[in-house]
């Protein structure tokens, strides 16, 4: 006979919910509680991904499917380390799965990094999509705008801020973040990579999806194509991609090296073989950024050019990747930000293994690939949870909701999901804008405990 399971899983992003899903259908004779720190599921979907990409976001459809079926009970508004500790895990349930990601910037060490206008786009990423921990304001007061990186994340915060808000209206955008875009003063985002266009970390969706923005011009500077092919490059010597994924997206380039500028009010600019060098800054404010050129030096690394170029900026978008956040009494490699691990088993500083704790998603290999990554991610962590069963410690305990009910934790669960779900529906059917709305997002944390627990 199978051993029944209790397992706690820290993390209801894709990362987690997947893990869950898994998990039960590798061993069905499994409990499975499901905690985050926000009182909605879904993480990165939810508060990481840019409001305007609805393909990316019906993940959340079969996320859902996962959720509703009720093996994988969720709730939120629980935050580990403060509501729920590594000590209640231990007594209520034979192992621990976290799964918390990656929500930090990682930090970019140049002069001037501090200045006023130089933000992480980790930050500005939670403002749009109306994370409720963070400011309801941005201060959207610059006309040109640097985005640093060359990934999915810098192509989000170039298109949010270029793109006309009224065009956001049939997102779930909050009412604030439409307010906030509709004030802004921009008129050119310049997005800049250290490498070459061969490089660039962009899905072909993305970069699709930038050049249809209306009003929006998109320009290229031939001088960064002029190394085209490359001993690397993804164009061959006749500038097509090598690839099927590298064909379409060499295919849009060209495109845009062919494309005349047609006045639109607003632009955004794409700068490749640019390394950061200063952010320059006059009265503590942002005032431009400093680069040197690069070259290609072959096997994907860049060479110094000693040619440096100032752009004139106010304000500065680092995107050049996410970091994890330590955990209470979880071994922790400040180097990489992930939580110390071996095929997703926990170990100490001394590699050995900690029995009854894992890892999947960002916080167990970094915050590299796609959403669908997690899927084969969590398959690892699961295959090697379900291998050590007869090693599990059983629980001493019985439901942990006791405790959080004791220390006065306003948790929220499933049927309070639906219930926020529904008035976020409501909001979005009563809005009078001119554009139909199908969802509201709720950014206030207080009210989406309010209407989850009602």
């Amino acid at each position: 006979m199978s051993k029944h399971l209790k397992v706690a899983i820290i993390g209801a992003g894709p990362a987690g919910i997947y893990a869950g899903n898994i998990l039960k259908n590798q061993h069905p004779d499994v409990e499975i509680d499901l905690f985050d720190s926000l009182p909605a599921p879904y993480g990165l979907i939810r508060y990481g991904v840019a409001p305007d990409h609805p393909r990316i976001k019906g993940i959340v459809n079969s996320l859902h499917e996962m959720l509703a079926e009720g093996t994988i009970r969720f709730y939120g508004n629980v935050t580990f380390g403060t509501d729920l500790h590594l000590k209640d895990i231990r007594e209520h349930y034979h192992a621990v799965i976290f799964a918390t990601g990656a929500i930090k910037d990682a930090q970019l060490d140049i002069p001037g990094i501090e200045l006023d206008g130089s933000y992480g786009a980790a930050d500005f990423v939670s403002w749009y999509d109306g994370h409720p921990d963070y400011p309801r304001t941005w201060p959207l007061v610059a006309k040109e705008v640097a985005v640093l990186g060359n990934g999915n994340v810098a192509l989000d915060v170039a298109r949010v801020l270029a793109k006309l808000p009224d065009d956001m209206l049939s997102t779930d955008i909050p009412a604030n973040v439409y307010e906030g875009l509709k004030n802004s003063p921009v008129t050119d985002v310049h997005v800049f990579g250290r490498r070459g266009p061969s490089s660039i970390k962009f899905t072909p969706i993305e970069l699709r999806e930038l050049g249809e923005v209306k009003d929006v011009d998109i320009v290229v500077y031939e001088e960064d194509f002029a190394a085209l092919p490359g001993k690397d490059s993804w164009f061959d010597e006749d500038g097509e991609g090598v690839t099927n994924q590298h064909k379409v997206m060499a295919r849009i380039m060209n495109e845009w090296r062919e494309r005349e500028l047609t006045g639109a009010p607003r632009r955004l600019h794409l700068h490749f073989w640019h390394k950061p060098v200063e952010v320059l800054g006059t009265d503590g404010k942002v005032s431009g950024m400093k680069f040197e050129r690069t070259a290609d030096a072959g096997a994907g690394a860049i060479s110094h050019t000693g040619e440096f170029r100032e752009y004139n900026v106010q304000a500065v978008y680092r995107a050049i990747g996410y970091f994890g956040s330590e955990l209470p009494g979880i071994p922790f490699d400040e180097k990489y930000g992930v939580i110390r691990n071996d095929g997703g088993r926990v170990v100490d500083e001394h590699g050995k293994r900690i029995t009854g704790i894992y890892a999947t998603g960002w916080i167990k290999r970094g915050p590299v690939g796609l959403i669908g990554h997690t899927k084969s991610d969590a398959m690892e962590t699961i295959a090697n949870l379900v291998s050590d069963i007869e090693t599990l410690v059983d629980p001493t305990e019985e439901s942990v909701l006791t405790k959080l009910i004791e220390r006065g934790v306003e948790y929220t669960d499933w049927s309070g999901w639906l219930k926020l779900n529904e008035h976020e529906l409501s909001l979005g059917a009563a809005d009078t804008s001119h554009v139909e709305r199908e969802r509201v997002k709720v950014v206030d944390r207080d009210e989406m405990v309010r209407v989850s627990r009602d």
